[in-house]
């Protein structure tokens, strides 16, 4: 199996509700986002895709999200906007825009240097 990833960044706020904590007040983080795609065989290229196409999409994505609050958007106004639901919500974008011969396999999203959430369909 052959992957590849990329890391993209964007800055958003939000808030998580009934959390009984800090985090409950409205506030904000510089969200770095890896998503990493794989393929058994790879293209005519010898790639499994070209970075910067994978880069495009994912920045279609996270651009939707930029300098929001994420509480204010449609998708986390009946999700909560948690690291693992934000991680989940680039992971089906994506994979929607992906060409048929590669798979997703996992977005990761951290909130912070120390802290983050993956997303994947592996069980």
């Amino acid at each position: 199996m052959y992957k590849v990833k990329i890391i993209k960044s964007f800055s958003s706020a939000h808030y998580l509700a009934q959390y009984k904590g800090s985090c409950e007040s409205l506030h904000g983080h510089n969200w770095k986002v890896e998503v990493v795609v794989q393929s058994e065989e790879l293209n005519d290229l010898g790639m499994v895709m070209d970075f910067r196409q994978l880069k495009k999409i994912t920045v279609s994505i996270i651009e939707k999200l930029d300098h929001k609050c994420l509480n204010d958007l449609e998708y986390f106004k009946i999700n909560t906007p948690s690291s693992e639901k934000i991680a989940q919500y680039i992971y089906e974008k994506v994979s929607q825009k992906l060409p048929q011969d590669c798979q997703l396999d996992e977005v990761k999203v951290w909130e912070t240097d120390n802290s983050c959430a993956t997303y994947s369909k592996k069980k």
